[in-house]
């Protein structure tokens, strides 16, 4: 039962992620979106590629993917609220 719970929400996963791509090629090809902000979604594929050739492993590439886009969040975070307070 426990395999068969993690097997569908792994396939609702990749129709989440296909959906997604899929809008963001249609909304890129109508010119209703920023090419920079659908280069944005590659992000975190692209740092688990390089995690994952550098670690080999599938679950530590994935750990340090989460941990990488959480520090860059905490980066932008601390850089809009710096912005906001010189007015940059």
């Amino acid at each position: 039962m426990v395999t068969l719970s993690v097997g569908i929400g792994l396939i609702l996963i990749v129709l989440g992620v296909v959906a997604m791509v899929i809008a963001g090629v249609r909304s890129l090809t109508q010119g209703k979106s920023d090419t920079k902000r659908i280069g944005m979604m590659a992000v975190p594929f692209v740092i688990f590629a390089i995690s994952y050739a550098v670690l080999g492993e599938f679950a530590k590439s994935g750990v340090l993917t989460a941990v990488v886009m959480m520090a860059i969040m905490i980066v932008a975070i601390a850089l809009t609220g710096l912005r906001g307070t010189f007015k940059i």
